[in-house]
């Protein structure tokens, strides 16, 4: 009988063997939160370096998005005579979609990589190894808190965002498009509904949560070699990077079919 590490390096097999253990992971970590005794220091301890080291670059960030969103689409509305829906479009494309994956991308890419890496270096050096053999779950002790810094460092910064977001797309389409103030607020008030906010901070939550789970078992499974930590913190980066757009695909379709506009 084939052993699992040789039925892993058949192509195909081995990337369903990889997504298997991913999930097993998720799991894990889902199950690691309602134990006790729970690491709150080191969930405090993560929550502030993640955010020390992403709220500046979201910042930056969300103002050029919310300004290009808001021109672009000022300027197709005012070509389809429609410029009073402007502010509308804007903000809903702002809160539902830019805000979240402006957050992820950027947990991802500076929380994520800073998991990774300290995950990857606790496993070369066989501290998890050793944890193991001590029985004290690494998961529960070094993965969890993690998890949890990121989704919730995730839910504060997509506010945050969100709200630069809109601000830059008034102000950009009110002074350099010479729209009207009271036209780009009634349109969104008119348009707009709580819905739209509540599926921005369930995205950002389950991005956070997957940046960070990705990042985690990367850092556990790490490439053999010196090199080993470097490439497990550029794979995590790339993987969530893709999963994070084919969760968002999946999340707007769900959201758009159950949700109706306050148009229908």
């Amino acid at each position: 009988m084939s052993s699992p590490a040789s039925t892993a390096r058949i192509p195909g097999i081995g990337m369903l063997w990889e997504t298997g253990k991913l999930f097993a992971l998720a799991l894990d970590v889902a199950r690691g939160v309602f134990r006790r005794p729970f690491q709150f220091r080191e969930f405090i301890q993560q929550a502030w370096f993640i955010a020390s080291v992403t709220i500046l670059p979201t910042a930056l960030v969300a103002i050029p998005f919310g300004a290009v969103i808001s021109m672009q689409f000022g300027s197709l509305a005012r070509q389809l005579g429609a410029q009073s829906y402007t502010g509308a479009g804007s903000v809903l494309a702002t809160v539902q979609q830019a805000s979240p994956l402006v957050v992820a991308l950027l947990v991802a890419g500076a929380g994520g990589s800073a998991i990774c890496a300290d995950i990857g270096a606790r496993t070369i050096r066989e501290e998890i190894d050793a944890m193991e053999v001590l029985g004290v779950s690494a998961v529960q002790r070094l993965i969890v808190p993690r998890v949890l810094a990121c989704m919730f460092v995730a839910l504060l910064l997509n506010g945050m965002v969100s709200v630069i977001g809109v601000l830059g797309g008034y102000f950009f389409n009110v002074v350099l498009q010479d729209g009207t103030p009271g036209a780009y607020l009634a349109s969104f008030s008119a348009l707009a509904q709580l819905s739209d906010l509540w599926i921005g901070e369930i995205k950002a939550l389950i991005f956070g949560f997957i940046a960070a789970v990705v990042a985690a078992y990367r850092g556990l499974n790490p490439p053999p070699g010196p090199k080993g930590v470097g490439d497990a913190v550029n794979q995590s980066v790339v993987i969530t990077f893709l999963l994070l757009f084919v969760v968002n695909t999946v999340l707007t379709l769900i959201y758009l079919q159950l949700v109706p506009s306050k148009l229908d």
